[in-house]
This record gives C-alpha cells, structure tokens and sequence, in this order.
C-alpha cells in the first residue's frame, strides 16, 4: 500500500484545511485508516483513526471537535482541520493498517511521505 498526502500548507489560526491522502496498490476493507502528526521538537503522535468496515472514528483529546477524519472514496480519506490553533503547527501523515485494530490508535503499516502544516 502506497500512502500520498495533499493539502497541507500555511494557515491563520482560526483557519481551516483539509488533508487529503490517496492510497495505491493493494488496500483493505476491512482496516484502520489514520491520521499522525510531529510537532516541532515532539514524537510523532496520532491525532485521528477511522476504521473502515463500519465507518467509526476516534480523535485524540487535542484536536477532539475540530477535526474530522472521512472516508471519501475506497482509496483516498481525509482530514478536515477547523479553527487551527499554533499548536497544531507539525507535519501530518496519514497511515493504515493491514488489519482491524481496536480504536484505531496503534498498529499502522503503511505510511505517508508527511505533508506541513503550518499555523501563524
């Protein structure tokens, strides 16, 4: 599975963007499609989960109400950003997993290439 990201760029806070990212070669139907982002001198962290066979999201705490993971086609999801605040300045990957993964929030296989976010 081959994972690209699109949309990310430079917003002001209070703006908005949408992630796209669009998966090739062989996907699942049954898996964990999700969204990380590494903030400046941070680890990586997941902020957004959708399992696929059922259509169920999570989101962590921070972007909890702001942001929405969707599925919008077999292979391409996204991530759309509201009222962006500073913090949320990172890069943004999208990832999926091989398999159905309780809650979405660990176990991703395949990555994106990462795309910046950027929120002054």
């Amino acid at each position: 599975v081959q994972l690209v990201e699109s949309g990310g760029g430079s917003v002001q806070p209070g703006g908005s963007l949408r992630l796209s990212c669009g998966a090739s070669g062989h996907t699942y139907s049954s898996n964990c499609m999700g969204w990380f982002r590494q903030r400046p001198g941070e680890e990586r962290e997941w902020i957004a989960g959708l399992y696929t066979g059922a259509g169920t999201t999570r989101y962590d705490d921070s972007i909890q109400g702001r942001f929405s993971i969707a599925q919008d086609t077999a292979k391409a999801f996204s991530l759309r950003m509201n009222s962006l605040e500073s913090g949320d300045t990172g890069i943004y990957y999208c990832a999926a997993t091989a398999q159905p993964i309780v809650q979405c929030r660990q176990g991703y296989a395949y990555w994106g290439q990462g795309t910046q976010v950027t929120v002054s």
